[in-house]
């Protein structure tokens, strides 16, 4: 493998680079957008003046060059940007932390209207995508279906020229700034498990949609739960056939494998930790550094493994091949890193780490390890769980029968 750019792909790393220095706003650039981890998608339509300015600003500086949806084709107003290309984004994006703009609108509802949706759904949704104006969040997790998605019990019943939609959706993230929702809902009970299933799109605020907050463990308010009672869906809202809504859904899920973002993430965290600790502060509030020191070499390594683990898939991808096992390869070693890193931090400030306040003067790193290991908790939950991606990868990567 070559792991250095050639010269287009050096050249277009730089562009991206200098956008990123001379264009990203400050809020983003220090990290004072909102702790709970929304940045863009809460500032857009937050009631501070220069929050909703500095999302407008930044969402305008990518869609200058069609990078609020680089993976787009050109002709649905994305960059067209090869898979390569896509990475280098991702990559600079990463390493500065700045924030991506149009959230899973961009990442994945937007993909899949282009390959599913009628003329009509792509004019009215595309571009409101594009700028910002309309933010899409996911209905597919109920509290009896999650990794067993296909056991979803929310019904959609057809009248007339709309589905009546009833059910109760989980782990609804960052529902609180939707305008939209994309749901999977049951249409024909009676159908085998993975039929039977439509793809609808609906606004948040119709009538017999509520949605509530579900706080998690590091008291941030991510998730919610939404309940449809009695909903009236328009049937020209559902993407795809009726009944044929599972096959939609799982298009949506075959984008964004490369997680170059975790590999970089990891890194930013590890690179964060080594400084601090090389201050005076850093090492009053460090007791557990001798003892850890070796683990944090091994966090190292293990952050160049994940970064080898994306470019194996997104250099599959270049090749036009397809990943299966191998995202759930890189999904499974991210996930439990990221719990490995946050732990290794919280053993190395004792007794500190037990202070969550960011404010509190004897907080090492602001409390970000801490935080960031009461946060790490879902990561080997959410997206597939580290059983099923296991299992994946040993019936589907190494042959091995079911059962």
């Amino acid at each position: 493998m070559d792991w250095s750019d050639n010269a287009e792909q050096a050249a277009f790393r730089a562009k991206v680079a200098d956008v990123i220095t001379t264009k990203l706003p400050g809020r983003y650039r220090d990290g004072e957008s909102d702790e709970e981890g929304a940045g863009w998608e809460a500032d857009r339509i937050s009631e501070n003046p220069d929050a909703q300015q500095a999302a407008k600003d930044w969402a305008g500086a990518l869609a200058e060059h069609g990078w609020v949806a680089p993976h787009w084709p050109k002709e649905y107003g994305g960059a067209g940007l090869t898979p390569m290309e896509q990475f280098i984004f991702k990559m600079e994006m990463a390493k500065a932390a700045a924030p991506t703009v149009g959230g899973q609108g961009v990442s994945q509802l937007g993909p899949t209207l282009i390959v599913h949706g009628t003329p009509e759904q792509k004019e009215e949704h595309l571009t409101k995508i594009l700028d910002g104006s309309a933010n899409w969040r996911q209905g597919y997790s109920e509290p009896g279906a999650g990794s067993d998605l296909a056991s979803l019990q929310t019904r959609a019943i057809r009248d007339g020229d709309e589905y009546v939609l009833n059910g109760q959706k989980i782990w609804t993230s960052g529902a609180q700034y939707a305008d939209h929702l994309y749901v999977l809902a049951r249409t024909d009970p009676d159908a085998p498990k993975h039929r039977g299933i439509s793809f609808l799109l609906m606004k948040k605020d119709l009538p017999g949609i509520s949605i509530r907050p579900l706080i998690d463990l590091s008291g941030r308010h991510v998730f919610n739960e939404t309940f449809f009672e009695d909903v009236r869906v328009p049937v020209k809202d559902r993407v795809g056939e009726e009944n044929r809504g599972w096959y939609v859904g799982m298009t949506l899920l075959d984008f964004e494998r490369s997680n170059i973002t975790g590999a970089v993430s990891a890194r930013r965290a590890l690179d964060n930790l080594r400084s601090y600790l090389k201050t005076d502060e850093g090492q009053k509030r460090s007791p557990g550094i001798a003892a850890n020191r070796l683990n944090i070499v091994d966090r190292y390594v293990e952050s160049e493994v994940m970064f080898n683990f994306s470019f194996r898939i997104i250099s599959m991808q270049e090749r036009g091949l397809i990943p299966n096992h191998e995202a759930s390869v890189s999904k499974l070693f991210n996930s439990e890193m990221s719990q490995k890193i946050a732990l290794t931090g919280t053993r190395v400030f004792g007794l500190y780490a037990q202070i969550y306040d960011r404010k509190d003067d004897r907080a090492p790193m602001k409390s970000n390890m801490t935080r960031a290991y009461q946060q790490s908790v879902s990561a080997t939950i959410a997206a597939g769980t580290s059983e099923i991606q296991r299992n994946i990868i040993a019936t589907r990567g190494l042959g091995l029968p079911r059962g």
